[in-house]
């Protein structure tokens, strides 16, 4: 009987030992899920200070793209100021030796530029320019270095006061890759003239600008164009 007794104690402590081993386990043991739910808190308080970063640089970056762009305006303007102040300076120079070679003060002076604009759609292998029916330059290339050269000076002299014709010739070569390789087989002449006057004591420059026509119907061989812009100067005071 007593033997009965100390069995039924000795199972009544294992058991008791036993949940209480359980229970201290419970509590230590984390849910996953818990954790899981935390990470992603901790990760959004830090992506908007990412995000504000981001932004900051991109707005900094903009502003010096726009302080760079106005600084390249400006220094284009004097450059062109420049150009001006050259041309008016070798006009004079070249003007006066000639007086003082043919010994009088009558005379005009003409400069001329050919100025190409053309797009990468036409490429210009020859280019021919007349002054009153007088050839005054030509050049032919057809491997195509002509049409790299932006701007020609095709002529540079004294001239008579009076009017005078200006005619340019031009043959043009489509320049096409691909699917447009067919247009490297078009070949264009693009003729005209102009008439400009020459004042005695005076220096002209005429710019010839060969560019593209714009326009919704125009055509492949209607693009290229001629314009011309004229500039005086005067060069002496009677």
């Amino acid at each position: 009987m007593k033997r009965l007794r100390m069995l039924a104690a000795i199972g009544l402590l294992v058991a008791s030992t036993g949940l209480a081993i359980a229970q201290d386990e419970g509590e230590e043991a984390p849910d996953p899920a818990e954790a899981t739910e935390a990470a992603p808190e901790e990760a959004s308080d830090e992506t908007p200070d990412v995000e504000e970063e981001q932004r900051r640089l991109e707005e900094e970056r903009r502003l010096e793209e726009l302080d760079f762009r106005r600084e390249l305006g400006t220094h284009e303007e004097s450059v062109n100021v420049l150009k001006e102040d050259v041309f008016r300076s070798k006009a004079t120079l070249q003007l006066l030796k000639e007086i003082v070679i043919v010994g009088g003060t009558a005379g005009a002076r003409s400069t001329v530029y050919h100025i190409n604009n053309l797009g990468p759609s036409y490429r210009l292998e020859s280019v021919a320019y007349y002054l009153d029916g007088q050839s005054i330059f030509a050049k032919a290339d057809p491997t195509g270095a002509l049409a790299k050269s932006s701007e020609i000076k095709v002529f540079d002299a004294a001239l008579p006061p009076g009017t005078h014709t200006l005619q340019v010739n031009m043959v043009l070569r489509g320049n096409g890759f691909g699917v447009f390789s067919y247009v490297n087989e078009y070949t264009f002449k693009v003729s005209s003239s102009y008439a400009f006057s020459a004042m005695e004591g005076e220096a002209t420059a005429v710019k010839v600008n060969v560019h593209e026509k714009k326009g919704i119907g125009v055509g492949f061989a209607e693009r290229p164009t001629v314009d011309y812009e004229l500039e005086t100067i005067t060069l002496s005071e009677n």
